[in-house]
């Protein structure tokens, strides 16, 4: 193999590389020699098919697999001869159409990771911000917790439906005057107010009386999980089959009980003890923003702009989905994209803590243990069943770049944890209020618990009405995907081929979980984001934090 650079602008690199044929060649005949026990051919014993005839059986196949195998070998080759650690995956790309038994030319454009430098983690100084428990804050959990248990009761024949109450349909959609797939569902539950279906179904359902039956018209949202579906009007024939009111629930030894808990003191230790660890979420948060603002101030190197576009587009994409969610969705966008060179700014600085933080860690031994790499698989595979499930261990044992995403937040943490045990930390008791509202002040973000790199943006002024934006920005990771009409399995990956521009390797879609309150899927919009604080399960409650 033979190389020639021929670019060097700053991080990106070009080359040009030469594949022997003879290489290209040699793997031909291995994998003839690897397939011949399995060749069937009339007038031929098995595996006694000659290698010639082999070739002329699968030649085209053969050819192309060797190559794309050479191909990537040689990248491999090249990034160790260089010593060149790429930033994203490189771009590989045939100089001219392949001529079997001739040599391959090959175009190499990569964008290198920077030298970062000596990381300067001494003298970190931070305050840990210590809440205790408020039993108020217990009170006014129990009443959410009752408020999303209600218990309904049929209303009076007569009886309009009004917000708050929960309504029983079946109903039918159609597009273009055409049904859809899982566009139908029967016995399905509403509860008028909920925000839980589509922009402007629950308003329609207002009024409404048992027996009655209403030709709804809405609109998919433009970001909808359904690609078909996606931004366009559409009719749904509902049918109420009755309609219920809520009666009121009381908290007291039975409430517990309905909930799978011995007494309603349990209950009350049950969300003191979510109650703390979403503060310790919280106090965490306060910190870890201290200290990337520090190591941002302290570090200034050039980033790749491949990774910053990424980045960038990221923060971007996210931000258009909570835009099309807003009142005015045309102001929001028109709002983002004027801003879109400050949100630029945000994901060159957070790439540069990113691989800050990578160095910091590599330097002082951190690292992810093949067991918790294994939880983090397990915990990600759980989302799939069956064969779907083998699929996606199949891809990430073959795609090295998703197992690292899935490494990433973890490996982030215990960077985290060991600078702040370099840290100089001084205590400072405060109330819930006090801390919440230094996380979500003036300077625009907007941070919680588990929230992964939304702490690697850096604190800047914002107007009060850029906040919700902000918060939008500072979670740029894509949600998981949405429940809709249409149940979709998700998609195998496909093969990488070297010989195409690549793009960094996407994890397949998750399949969708049908709603057991229908026989088919409803017509739900994308997902919300799951309140800050959560309430026991009725039969096993777990205690959960953030």
């Amino acid at each position: 193999m033979k190389s020639v650079e021929t670019e060097t602008e700053g991080l990106k690199r070009a080359f040009m590389l030469t594949i022997p044929a003879e290489d290209i060649q040699a793997r031909v005949d291995q994998e003839v020699k690897r397939i011949a026990p399995q060749v069937r051919m009339p007038g031929f014993r098995p595996g006694k098919v000659p290698p010639n005839l082999i070739k002329k059986m699968h030649g085209d196949a053969l050819q192309r697999d060797a190559l794309n195998g050479a191909v990537q070998a040689g990248v491999q080759q090249l990034l160790e001869e260089q010593n060149v650690r790429p930033a994203l995956q490189p771009q590989v790309e045939l100089k001219d159409e392949y001529e079997p038994g001739k040599d391959a030319e090959v175009h190499v454009r990569l964008e290198a990771l920077p030298d970062v430098p000596a990381p300067q983690i001494d003298g970190l100084a931070l305050t840990r911000m210590t809440v205790a428990a408020d039993e108020g804050a217990v009170d006014e959990q129990l009443q959410q917790i009752a408020s999303a248990n209600k218990r309904w009761t049929d209303a009076p024949k007569k009886h309009a439906a009004a917000s708050g109450d929960l309504l029983v349909i079946d109903f039918e959609g159609k597009v273009d005057g055409e049904a859809f797939t899982g566009g139908a569902g029967t016995d399905m539950s509403v509860e008028i107010g909920s925000g839980q279906l589509i922009p402007g179904f629950e308003d329609q359902l207002v009024g409404a009386k048992a027996g009655d039956k209403r030709d709804l018209e809405v609109t998919f949202p433009a970001d909808y999980n359904v690609a078909d579906l996606a931004g366009k009007p559409a009719t749904f024939a509902v049918t109420v089959k009755g309609v219920k009111t809520a009666g009121e629930t009381k908290v007291d030894e039975e409430f517990a009980k309905s909930l799978g808990l011995q007494s309603l003191d349990q209950l009350r230790d049950v969300i003191r003890d979510q109650q703390r660890q979403e503060l310790n979420g919280l106090t965490r948060t306060h910190m870890k923003r201290q200290l990337l603002d520090q190591l941002a101030a302290r570090h200034d190197f050039i980033v790749p702009e491949s990774m910053v576009e990424a980045e960038h587009q990221n923060i971007l994409g996210q931000l258009r989905h909570e835009a099309s969610h807003e009142a005015d969705p045309n102001a929001a966008l028109a709002e983002i994209e004027k801003d879109a060179d400050e949100y630029r700014k945000i994901a060159e600085r957070r790439v540069r803590l990113g691989l800050l933080l990578s160095e910091i860690g590599a330097a002082n031994g951190v690292e992810v243990s093949d067991q918790e790499m294994n939880r983090l698989i397990a915990n990600a595979a759980a989302q799939y069943q069956g064969k779907d499930r083998d699929t996606f261990l199949r891809y990430i044992q073959q795609e090295p770049m998703v197992a690292a995403q899935l490494r990433a937040p973890l490996y982030e943490d215990k960077v985290v944890d060991f600078l702040f045990s370099k840290a100089e930390i001084a205590e400072h008791t405060a109330n819930r209020a006090q801390l919440e509202a230094d996380l979500e002040s003036e300077e625009g973000h907007v941070h919680g618990p588990g929230c992964g790199h939304d702490h690697l943006a850096p604190a800047k002024p914002a107007k009060a009405k850029k906040a919700a934006k902000a918060k939008a920005a500072a979670k740029p990771e894509p949600e998981a995907p949405a429940k809709g009409p249409v149940e979709k399995a998700p998609a195998k990956p496909k093969a990488a081929k070297p010989l195409k521009d690549a793009a960094p390797a996407k994890a397949p879609e998750a399949k969708a979980k049908a709603k057991p309150t229908s026989k088919t899927a409803d017509p739900k919009p994308a997902p919300k984001k799951a309140p800050a604080k959560k309430t026991p399960a009725k039969k096993t409650p777990a205690k959960e934090g953030k």
